[in-house]
């Protein structure tokens, strides 16, 4: 259940598997609407989905919006533990 804000409880998924068109749907929703604030969860319940997935070929439909996601996670986190600055090698 998605409250007004976005958020989906984890507990929710815990109703049995959902259908694999609906999970992915779910997980592009996701991508498209995570903020800064929300990225840990979205991902976390992005994983919950992706993990409920039967097939190696639906679990490849959503890649890219998992990497999208992991990968913006990545660029906020970093932004916000250096301070905005990106570290030099």
């Amino acid at each position: 259940m998605t409250d007004d804000k976005g958020f989906v409880s984890l507990t929710a998924m815990k109703h049995g598997r959902p259908d694999p068109a609906a999970a992915l749907a779910e997980i592009r929703r996701i991508y498209f609407r995570t903020t800064r604030r929300t990225i840990q969860h979205d991902l976390a319940h992005a994983i919950e989905l992706l993990k409920s997935l039967p097939t190696e070929e639906e679990r490849e439909r959503a890649r890219v919006y998992m990497d999208g996601l992991s990968q913006l996670r990545s660029e906020w986190i970093g932004r916000k533990e250096t301070g905005g600055r990106k570290k030099s090698d």
